[in-house]
């Protein structure tokens, strides 16, 4: 087998070097012409490194011709979804990727790389809906919780991701959903080692307890008495009823609809008892209602084409720890204590100061230097970056990562963002000019230099991935990856007509241009910049275009340039799991959950995949009770959905967040945000 190689060997150190100061700008252009960066490669670095980042990068600028290295380089090796693969050359022009048998990887993370005493989170431990076994809070969640309420005082916290909503139910990514999590709480939710644990139910529904129906046609949830809601009214089974109600109902656009789509009523026995009954056996009876809970007496007139432009949304009444006192969509919220939280000597905080804006690098800065937050989230910062920020901090504060929090990907458009049909762009019914091509599909996939944005941009907080998903590992086929070969992709592109005309390729009259766009990020701007570099040695034309957050993941009909209207050829972000259970994620990629115009581009499909195949299985695995059985069809959708190289994965991420010494509790999971237990956070 031949040594695995890449396109710029030594990039990272150069990166490294250059962003410690030691080394000069000129210094570095210099060693990266060497090495075989092309001219853009290398102005974005210089770019993203001087802390501009251009809103739109042209694609005008030529490149270099590939140096010998370069040459050399694209016959690389496989870059294998585990640190530790090996590898193997693919055949030069040839149009098949051979998949590569790789190691599974390490279920849990090194020794010391999250807060002391976290739990591996890695999904599949057990069979899916089992009971915790963990000491619980007050209120429910991951115990034991606060001794006293208001205690600890003010938390002020750091989301560069600035929250646009907080009804969970809209929420596009964790800056939503996570800040949403103070107020709107689930039934139940899943734990770091995926069992369940309870919130509002005062008990996890099992076959032993009958809350669980043997043929799988129903589940039994008994609720917790003499809870409120912080305006002081009862909750009972007549929200979750609602809840059921507003998700549901298409007009009213959630992004959890799927979550209901296996649901054929949810009824109140009685007012502490809910029964979900399924259209069919469903294995997964844990899904519905472990989203958040709405009161009814507050969303009853919001429920429809109401329900997204509701004012309830920015400051609902919930069940839990806090209230809204204030917020401004995309700048900050203000929480206080809820004096009817069910816990009486919880929260600790007695107040909590949300900030959104601003970038990952000033929002590590900010807790580990200058010690004005607490808690920072998603710092997607290079690793020579972070790794300075953190040393600074004299031990006021530490760094935790956790696995599973997604993989980040390149979404290939299926659909045509230049056409509008009936007043909308990215319409189902135009493929995209090349990329409803499976074979060019694979060709980008062989442009991506995974090891490299791996290694430089991500260090220990990710790994080069094949998959659009990276836990439970037991859904995932194992051996899939993709080469790094500049050489096969041209070969593959040539085969399916896209041949160079001058510098860029062209088929028919239609040019191969791409615009690739990403949110405003450091870390997201050098990785675009390391594919752009490729794709322009392969014959590309392609223009970048960075958005800032809060606009790409924005819930608004009206905005042009959220990630779900998909107004470009390629779009780069991160999907996390949401739920250990696979059904949750591959269902995004169904027919059924494309975003249009006719659900208010609230679909969760943004790719525009279709495949009657996949949808089949998927439909498959809604209904097989055997774990087994069930793992089996998982593993065959991950694998269409390799096979149809459906996006371009990069890099299994964890996520990465910083935290003041002497908060306790914070442990993160794959399967919701950071603030999933905030209810029993303490600080020493």
């Amino acid at each position: 087998m031949p040594e695995q190689t890449n396109d710029s060997p030594g990039l990272g150190a150069l990166l490294a070097r250059l962003e410690r100061g030691e080394l000069t700008r000129r210094g570095f252009v210099r060693r990266a012409v060497a090495l075989g960066c092309s001219a853009s490669a290398i102005a974005g670095f210089l770019a993203a490194c001087g802390g501009s980042s251009p809103t739109a990068t042209s694609a005008a600028v030529p490149t270099s011709a590939p140096t010998a290295a370069a040459t050399s380089a694209a016959t690389s090796a496989a870059v294998s979804p585990t640190a530790a693969a090996t590898t193997a050359a693919t055949p030069a022009g040839g149009g098949a990727i051979t998949p590569i048998a790789t190691p599974g990887r390490a279920a849990s993370p090194a020794a010391g790389a999250s807060p002391a005493g976290s739990p591996a989170a890695t999904g599949g431990g057990h069979v899916l809906g089992a009971p915790t076994t963990h000491v619980l809070g007050a209120a429910g969640g991951w115990g034991p919780g606060p001794s006293k309420r208001g205690a600890a005082g003010t938390l002020k916290v750091l989301y560069w991701q600035a929250p646009t909503t907080l009804n969970p139910h809209f929420g596009t990514g964790p800056k939503d959903q996570d800040a949403g999590r103070l107020v709107l709480e689930p039934l139940a939710d899943f734990g770091p080692d995926d069992s369940l644990i309870p919130w509002l139910a005062a008990e996890i529904p099992t076959r032993e307890n009958g809350g669980v129906a043997a043929d799988g046609m129903s589940v039994t949830w008994k609720l917790k008495p003499d809870i409120t809601w912080s305006d002081g009214q009862p909750f009972t089974a007549a929200d979750c009823v609602f809840t059921w109600q507003f998700a549901s109902n298409k007009e009213t656009a959630a992004i959890t609809y799927g979550n209901y789509s296996a649901v054929d009523k949810v009824e109140a026995l009685d007012d502490h008892t809910v029964k979900i009954t399924f259209k069919q056996p469903t294995p997964a009876w844990y899904i519905p209602l472990t989203d958040a809970i709405l009161p009814q007496h507050i969303f009853k007139d919001a429920i429809g084409s109401k329900a997204k432009n509701f004012n309830g949304n920015l400051k609902p009444i919930g069940t839990g720890p806090y209230v809204v006192d204030s917020f401004a969509p995309g700048d900050s919220i203000a929480f206080s204590a809820n004096p009817k939280f069910r816990d009486p000597n919880g929260p600790a905080f007695d107040k909590v100061q949300w900030k959104g804006g601003g970038d990952a690098v000033s929002a590590a800065r900010a807790v580990f230097q200058t010690g004005d937050y607490q808690v920072a989230a998603n710092l997607q910062v290079e690793p020579a970056i972070l790794d300075q920020i953190v040393k600074q901090s004299g031990g006021k504060a530490q760094l935790g990562f956790e696995p599973g929090h997604g993989v980040e990907q390149v979404l290939f458009n299926f659909t045509d963002p230049n056409k509008e049909v009936d007043g909308q762009r990215s319409h189902l019914g135009t493929p995209h000019p090349f990329l409803s091509d499976p074979q060019v599909r694979k060709a980008f996939n062989l442009l991506a230099d995974r090891k490299t944005i791996s290694d430089v941009l991500y260090g220990q907080s990710g790994e080069p991935w094949a998959l659009l998903q990276s836990v439970p590992e037991s859904a995932l086929p194992q051996g899939d990856t993709w080469a790094f070969n500049i050489a096969q992709a041209s070969a593959m592109l040539d085969a399916a007509g896209w041949t160079k005309q001058g510098q860029y390729r062209a088929k028919n009259g239609v040019p191969m241009k791409v615009l690739l766009v990403a949110t405003t990020n450091s870390v997201r701007q050098k990785e675009q910049q390391i594919l752009k570099d490729a794709f322009e040695k392969a014959g590309v034309q392609t223009e970048l275009k960075s958005v800032d957050a809060g606009v790409y993941f924005s819930t608004d009909p009206g905005n042009d340039n959220t990630f779900q209207k998909f107004y470009s050829d390629m779009e780069m972000t991160t999907y996390p799991v949401g739920n250990p259970d696979p059904q949750r994620f591959l269902s995004f990629l169904t027919t059924a959950e494309i975003p249009q115009r006719e659900n208010n581009w609230n679909g969760n499909n943004a790719w525009r995949y279709s495949n009657p195949q996949f949808d089949k299985l998927n439909a498959e695995s809604k209904t097989e009770l055997d774990p087994a059985k069930r793992d089996d069809l998982f593993r065959q959708q991950y694998q269409l959905l390799y096979d149809d190289a459906v996006g371009i994965p990069l890099v299994a991420r964890k996520e990465v967040f910083g935290y003041a010494t002497g908060i306790d509790n914070t442990f993160g999971q794959p399967w919701a945000g950071l603030t999933w237990n905030i209810a029993n956070w303490t600080k020493k």
